[in-house]
């Protein structure tokens, strides 16, 4: 009999910025392979709520939780809710990230050395403060129950650098070596923890860009495969990394990108 590597057992599932685009596509992935239940986090409640519903739709268990990851208060309070209500979180997907709540265009802007040094913080609150503060609340649980997945969400911006968005990548490759750091000390305790460098994406918070053709072609001919990435790409390898299938894998960058950079 074939065991279903990517039956996630009926372990419970955070899933931060999970109210639309990529977060949508991995909580609603989770759910349909066997999450026990899917704690949907969003700034909004309204969007994570309306995924929460989806996921109910689909015979899952759902909750929704406003929050936000940059303040380590409420994120702290978002996983006692969740334990108590539905369980002990066993799966951490650090996807919000950009600049919080409501993101500035994802294209390189003014000059690093021509911007004021108080615009760099916004990038690092959610992409790195968010991804700590998150995994500093999960982990005494996971430690507890000697197990768990932690998986965060990054950007070929931070594995390969991106002109014009130098604090975006800093924030994105610290948030990669913060991980990589953490993979090395919870391994003992059967935590895997990595991340996914993803590429150009079609989400809600691109679409905008992407309307004008002729900056899409500009983006597309950078990558092998000419397309942009869906949410679906994402949840794709989300799912693969925190299942069963990948239980030796940990303190891995791995991209998702359609060929936008090689790497051995």
């Amino acid at each position: 009999m074939v065991e279903p590597l990517l039956d996630l057992k009926q372990r419970v599932a955070l899933v931060t910025g999970a109210g639309q685009g990529i977060g949508r596509a991995i909580a609603l992935r989770l759910a349909a392979y066997g999450a026990g239940g899917v704690i949907v986090n969003d700034f909004f409640l309204d969007r994570a709520e309306a995924v929460a519903s989806e996921i109910r739709q689909m015979g899952g268990l759902a909750l929704s939780i406003a929050a936000s990851v940059s303040d380590s208060t409420q994120v702290v309070e978002m996983v006692e809710l969740a334990t108590r209500n539905i369980g002990p979180i066993s799966i951490l997907v650090n996807n919000a990230g950009n600049a919080g709540a409501v993101s500035p265009a994802m294209a390189p802007g003014q000059a690093f050395w021509e911007a004021p040094p108080a615009t760099w913080g916004k990038w690092f609150e959610a992409n790195l403060y968010g991804v700590m503060h998150c995994c500093h609340a999960v982990l005494p649980g996971m430690i507890a129950n000697e197990g768990g997945r932690i998986l965060t969400i990054g950007s070929d911006a931070g594995r390969v650098g991106e002109a014009g968005m130098e604090a975006y990548s800093a924030a994105k490759a610290g948030a990669a070596g913060f991980m990589r750091a953490l993979a090395r000390t919870v391994g003992r305790h059967d935590i895997t923890v990595n991340t996914i460098a993803l590429g150009s994406m079609r989400t809600p918070a691109s679409e905008a860009a992407y309307a004008d053709p002729a900056f899409l072609q500009r983006v597309l001919r950078n990558y092998v495969i000419r397309r942009l990435g869906e949410p679906e790409d994402a949840a794709a390898m989300a799912l693969f990394l925190v299942s069963d299938a990948a239980r030796w894998i940990t303190g891995q960058t791995i991209a998702v990108n359609g060929g936008h950079s090689f790497a051995m």
